[in-house]
């Protein structure tokens, strides 16, 4: 499988696993997992000729671990990012003392006023580190890096979740949690 093949496995998967497995007949356990078997039938007979060793590699290579595998490899699932109803049954994690969420500058407006919302997906989105935050923010648009004062969040009893690929997850983050570029860092802000 070459590289462009790779990418469109990958978002096929995306769209499967994560917001219309319905589209090709298929419907997700409760925890977003479908049998390998089930999904490579139901690709077939819509005209979508995976391998068990394309599904595989698609795992295997993909950067941002979108895809896992069960224990025993029978199953499949998106980590993260779904629309529809899954409880992907990640324990609450203590998170670092802050995280970053990238976004567009187009949405710091309505981010100000509600802080960041979950939409259509089941949690919003956080980076462990600055460099991934700004990669997507920039599929958005003009990218802006915000930190969110995640320790400070957990002490007031928001829960936070770490995906199987290292994506950390939580509800919503209120304003109030948020620095945005033109506030002080956690670091540079005064200790009270």
């Amino acid at each position: 499988m070459n590289e462009k093949q790779r990418i469109r496995t990958s978002k096929f998967l995306s769209l499967i696993l994560r917001h219309e497995p319905e589209r090709i007949g298929l419907k997700l356990d409760q925890s977003g997992w479908i049998g390998v078997e089930m999904l490579l039938d139901a690709c077939r007979k819509h005209g979508m000729l995976l391998k068990q060793a394309d599904l595989e590699e698609v795992v295997a290579t993909n950067e941002k671990k979108r895809f896992a595998f069960s224990e025993d490899g029978r199953q499949i699932r998106a980590s993260q990012g779904h629309s529809v109803e899954v409880a992907l049954g990640y324990p609450p994690q203590p998170p670092p003392r802050e995280l970053f969420h990238g976004t567009a500058t187009r949405f710091l407006d309505a981010i100000r006023k509600e802080g960041l919302c979950k939409g259509a997906r089941h949690h919003v989105h956080l980076s462990s580190d600055a460099e991934t935050a700004q990669k997507v923010g920039h599929r958005h648009g003009k990218p802006v890096v915000l930190i969110v004062r995640t320790a400070e969040m957990q002490t007031r009893g928001h829960a936070f979740f770490l995906s199987e690929n290292g994506v950390w997850l939580t509800e919503s983050v209120p304003a109030e949690f948020i620095v945005f570029p033109d506030q002080p860092t956690i670091a540079e802000q005064p200790r009270a």
